[in-house]
């Protein structure tokens, strides 16, 4: 583009001469101040952005937070109750594999007719073969002295070994080993 000479017809009035080299030029001053405008319109967004972002992260962790709170509690009754039904089945393992000694009915008797009131007159049903091992060794529960007239044996396949049942005119306790679990991990029970 080659420069063309500008001609007047009146001469200039009030007219400032604008360096081109040393200084702005006009446009260059607009283009400077919208980079300024757009700069602050921007740093204005991203900081409500962030003050968003910085809220929405808040409101998770409150409820991530909360979930967690809640969680502990319940993953304790679970471990818990875990445990209880855990020593429950090794306790019961561990007892079905010992062998039923007549010391071991004895005391599952004498357990059970403590419920027994003093004078009644009651039955002790045992598994034959438990009632079998109490003759060997002459329990004192066989024998008819201090009022223990009033007790029967009998041998009943019905009953399981090393356990028992008293019968009473008044009803029946049961002291079997599997009712005896039953009751124990029904007071276990969380």
């Amino acid at each position: 583009m080659n420069p063309r000479p500008l001609q007047l017809t009146e001469p200039i009035r009030d007219v400032t001469l604008v360096r081109f080299g040393a200084g702005e030029s006009l446009r260059e001053q607009d283009l400077q101040a919208a980079f300024e405008r757009g700069r602050i319109e921007g740093e204005n967004s991203v900081g409500a952005q962030l003050i968003r972002q910085r809220s929405e992260v808040m409101e998770l962790q409150t409820g991530v937070l909360a979930a967690l709170r809640n969680a502990v509690p319940q993953v304790t009754r679970e471990c818990e109750r875990t445990l209880v039904a855990l020593a429950l089945e090794v306790a019961q393992k561990l007892v079905a594999g010992m062998p039923v000694s007549a010391e071991m009915v004895e005391a599952a008797v004498r357990e059970s007719i403590t419920q027994v009131e003093d004078g009644a007159e009651f039955s002790v049903q045992v598994h034959p073969d438990d009632l079998a091992a109490l003759e060997r060794i002459n329990s004192p529960l066989l024998l008819p002295q201090g009022g223990r007239e009033r007790i029967r044996f009998l041998g009943s396949p019905q009953v399981t070994r090393g356990g028992c049942l008293v019968q009473t005119r008044f009803g029946l306790i049961d002291g079997r080993r599997e009712t005896r679990f039953q009751a124990l991990e029904s007071a276990l029970s969380l």
